[in-house]
């Protein structure tokens, strides 16, 4: 997920604090849907029959996120058919843009005011426009959300990669939010093209689901047939925590993943050596988990060979860097999902939202992610996709 909750351990036992953060949640989600209904919908020169009805929609739909805790448990995992999934995405997608754009349209209606020192009104047609471009383009960023990624390709040169490596490809998933909306149909077509990509290994850069290992057990059995010729590997996400650590990590080692929380594995072609390794999520120690250390990850690792660092977060990159770490590779922004929006994510996670950044030397690639919680699925100008990662050995200057 692109934002970061910091939940201590009282919080998940005490009922009363869940309940009253949930209250705060589902108010700060209904935020644009009173926006549109003061200065979209009531400005209008529609009936009173007319405008009531809407405006109860458009808060029914603004709730998505109280609908979904009340069918699971927590927002989530909206326990729905996937239809109404993709169509609360739809509508609440709707509502955030068109608040936006009403927002935009209010903002030029006060500067024309204030140059032409007269009263503005905002034309009706102008309004029904902006509802228009906010409902298709909603439409788009659910699409493109939903689809199954293509495969990007992506070079990384390392200082000091052995010739027997040169070339070594590595193919990373990561947000995978298996849900109601990412299902088991989804789930095999995305194993089906991370096979067909020919990477020597596979690793899971954490979030793979949304919902409890007996919500999502059927949903997520296709990723059991994900191949590698050195296997699969992956670490936790802050999703993992939501829904029973210790239960989904027993789940998905018995599907054949190669788990490495604060570990790390060593992969051999002839005389080289390669060390994977990974770290629990941050927000972790909140519910009474392992912490990510690094030093624990690394301890006994082969002091002269490169270091690939899986972590779901790319927040502590700088910290990876100093640690020697060749590459860390990272998710959990969703690139910010919305062109625009990520720039506040940036923010959020040290300035580091979507692609390759050069941290002291090391080489850090946040993906997109492959899937995208299903509370907000929307992408706009930063596509979803599976990464090929190819490791080259770096040439020497001059």
């Amino acid at each position: 997920m692109l934002w970061t909750f910091a939940t201590p351990a009282s919080f998940i036992d005490d009922p009363a604090r869940r309940s009253g953060a949930s209250i705060i949640f589902n108010l700060v989600f209904a935020v644009p849907a009173l926006v549109v209904l003061a200065r979209w919908l009531w400005p209008l020169p529609l009936p009173l029959w007319i405008k009531i009805p809407a405006g109860l929609a458009m808060l029914a739909a603004s709730q998505f996120h109280l609908w979904s805790r009340l069918s699971s448990g927590s927002v989530f995992a909206p326990e729905f058919p996937r239809g109404i999934v993709i169509l609360f995405n739809w509508a609440f997608g709707a509502l955030v843009l068109l608040a936006v754009l009403q927002l935009a349209l209010d903002l030029g209606a006060l500067v024309t005011m204030l140059v032409r020192q007269a009263a503005v009104q905002e034309p009706a047609a102008l309004r029904y426009a902006v509802a228009a471009l906010a409902a298709v383009a909603a439409a788009i960023g659910v699409g493109n959300a939903v689809r199954v990624p293509p495969v990007v390709d992506v070079q990384v040169a390392v200082r000091d990669l052995p010739p027997a490596l040169d070339g070594y490809r590595i193919i990373q998933l990561t947000d995978l939010h298996i849900s109601r909306l990412f299902t088991a149909r989804w789930a095999q077509a995305v194993v089906e093209r991370a096979n067909a990509a020919g990477g020597d290994l596979i690793v899971v850069t954490g979030d793979f689901i949304d919902g409890s290992v007996a919500m999502r057990r059927d949903d997520v059995a296709p990723l059991r047939r994900l191949r590698a010729p050195d296997g699969v590997y992956a670490i936790p996400g802050n999703h993992e925590y939501f829904f029973s650590y210790a239960a989904w990590m027993q789940a998905l080692s018995d599907m054949g993943f190669r788990l490495l929380p604060n570990a790390h594995a060593v992969i051999a072609r002839d005389d080289a050596r390669l060390v994977i390794a990974g770290v629990t999520d941050l927000s972790a120690p909140g519910v009474g988990e392992a912490a990510p250390e690094l030093a624990l990850a690394l301890r006994g690792a082969p002091a002269d060979a490169p270091i690939v660092l899986l972590d779901h977060q790319p927040r502590r990159a700088r910290d990876a860097a100093a640690r020697g770490v060749a590459l860390q590779l990272s998710g959990h922004t969703h690139g910010g999902m919305i062109v625009g929006l990520d720039r506040l994510v940036a923010r959020g996670n040290a300035g580091f939202v979507s692609g390759r950044y050069d941290v002291g030397g090391m080489t850090l690639y946040v993906s997109n992610g492959t899937g995208l919680w299903p509370g907000f699925a929307l992408r706009l100008g930063v596509p979803s996709e599976i990464t090929r990662i190819t490791l080259t050995r770096a040439r020497e200057a001059g």
